[in-house]
């Protein structure tokens, strides 16, 4: 397997460094904060560290990288390690700019370099299993998407909670529609610090008369993580809080009519089996594979351009109160 250099050791860092590490693919950690540094060598000793982003692009033992720094930092760094000559995994966003977004998919793209976004939750195996049961055409028609994504914090200073949290949920409504949305509008409120939305309501509306929204927030008594896919043959629940067979339910419910009244039959949910592989594990492992075979990510920089395109329309929205078109 390649190996890898973690650039950004800290709160979500580690976790690569974990995974990478469990893969045996890690090949050191970049990270200014020495505390961090030693934190993380107290526990893989053997590996090699760096103390600046520029030192990792300028060896050129090093041929892959995984960036988890702020979001902000996300677009000139994928930039420099593309020009550096590097395969990129960047957790999400892609970055915060649509142009810049597109010039660094022409880079990879010239350079020949896999760039792959951390969509985390498109290699979870529980919603791995609702999408191929969509594909499928278990639920019949997809009509209705809606989704939750509520903690008390991690609070954020520089993105708002549309930003920090929506890019998992908008890559996974996106994965399950096959298409972009038509139209999104979006609202929200700030109540800790003037100009970041702690929490945001955003519709998307798509062609074929499907339609989805998704609630995200860090100012919530606890923890929700919940998408409910609606069909017009039955419905699908993942709760990601939910342990085992109760995470990912099928529902047959039907819904008819006596004359002018609706008759309904619920039905009890269902378990969809999944396997009970870490998300991240299945994420880093895929990053590995699409290096080592040059094959294209599933969460390729085009993906990321869409999620990013999504995310771009519902701040827009956002700030004018205005609902807006995408091409």
């Amino acid at each position: 397997m390649p190996k890898v250099v973690v650039i950004g050791a800290g709160h979500w860092g580690k976790n690569l460094v974990r995974n990478f590490s469990n893969l045996d693919s890690l090949a050191g950690i970049c990270d200014s904060d020495r505390g961090a540094v030693d934190a993380i060598k107290s526990t893989y000793p053997d590996i090699k560290t760096w103390a600046s982003h520029d030192a990792v692009f300028a060896d050129e033992s090093v041929d892959v990288v995984a960036i988890a720094t702020p979001a902000a930092t996300h677009g000139d760094l994928v930039d420099a390690a593309l020009n550096a000559g590097k395969n990129v995994f960047v957790e999400k966003p892609l970055c915060l700019d649509l142009d810049q977004a597109h010039a660094l998919e022409a880079l990879a793209r010239n350079f020949g370099k896999v760039l792959m976004v951390g969509h985390l939750m498109l290699y979870h195996p529980a919603f791995d299993a609702l999408l191929s049961a969509v594909r499928r055409g278990d639920v019949g028609t997809l009509q209705y998407i809606y989704s939750t994504r509520l903690s008390l914090g991690k609070i954020r200073r520089e993105e708002n909670a549309l930003w920090s949290f929506a890019p998992h949920d908008i890559s996974m409504i996106l994965a399950l529609a096959e298409r972009v949305p038509q139209e999104v509008i979006a609202n929200g409120g700030t109540y800790l610090r003037e100009g970041i939305a702690d929490t945001t309501l955003s519709y998307l509306t798509f062609s074929g008369n499907l339609k989805a929204h998704l609630f995200v927030s860090w100012l919530h008594p606890y923890k929700d993580h919940r998408m409910v896919v609606i069909g017009s043959e039955s419905m699908i629940v993942f709760d990601d809080n939910l342990p085992g067979a109760d995470k990912l339910l099928r529902y047959d419910h039907s819904i008819g009519w006596d004359g002018d009244l609706p008759a309904i039959s619920k039905a009890q949910g269902t378990p969809i089996p999944y396997s009970d592989d870490e998300p991240l594990l299945c994420e880093c492992r895929h990053f590995l594979e699409c290096v080592e075979k040059g094959a294209r990510p599933l969460s390729d920089v085009t993906e990321g351009i869409q999620v990013l395109s999504v995310l771009d329309a519902c701040q827009r929205s956002l700030n004018s109160g205005q609902a807006i078109p995408l091409t």
